[in-house]
């Protein structure tokens, strides 16, 4: 599934296009997204035969929820720590109002950005950060984070164990299985 094209803009989003309503998902098709999310690169073939349908309903099955903006594209999940960088944080932020848009264009700059959320509560901003080491992570906080104008505060919680929950447990299938169409 590698390849699979470019990643759809969803509809309604800074186009004046008015949204599209999400559209209703049967089980068969949750299930598709539970093993894509498994395994990207697993084939049609496999898909297909693991939710129990043809492959040509499998393959319009996966182009609609494309096409729709459902999935959104296809990734690799890493091991942060294998990858060299050894140090993980959610960092919140308090930003000046009116400013998510100028905010969240300068934290995608940001080396080791991962996620950025704007949120509802006590602060304004949820960034997950990966960095080589603690040192890099202070670097990043106290000279190029407070250093965003419309950044009136920050709040770093250091990840010490993730889980990720796509990826199987042990013991588990580890979902669809790579084989040639």
């Amino acid at each position: 599934m590698a390849g699979a094209g470019p990643t759809p803009v969803p509809a309604g989003s800074a186009s004046g296009v008015p949204p599209v309503p999400p559209r209703a998902l049967d089980p068969i098709d949750r299930s598709i997204m539970r093993l894509l999310q498994a395994d990207g690169r697993a084939s049609i073939r496999s898909v297909a035969e693991q939710v129990h349908v043809s492959r040509a309903n499998a393959y319009a099955r996966i182009n609609r929820l494309i096409d729709d903006g459902v999935i959104r594209g296809f990734t690799a999940r890493v091991n942060h720590e294998r990858a060299g960088q050894g140090a993980s944080a959610y960092i919140t932020l308090k930003i000046v109002q009116n400013s998510w848009r100028t905010v969240r264009e300068q934290l995608r700059e940001l080396p080791g950005a991962a996620h950025i959320a704007l949120v509802s509560g006590d602060f304004d901003v949820l960034l997950l950060v990966h960095t080589p080491d603690n040192r890099t992570l202070r670097e990043l906080v106290l000279t190029r984070l407070q250093s965003i104008p419309e950044v009136l505060s920050t709040r770093t919680l250091l990840v010490f164990e993730e889980t990720d929950l796509l990826a199987p447990g042990p013991g588990q299938p580890t979902g669809p299985t790579i084989t040639e169409d």
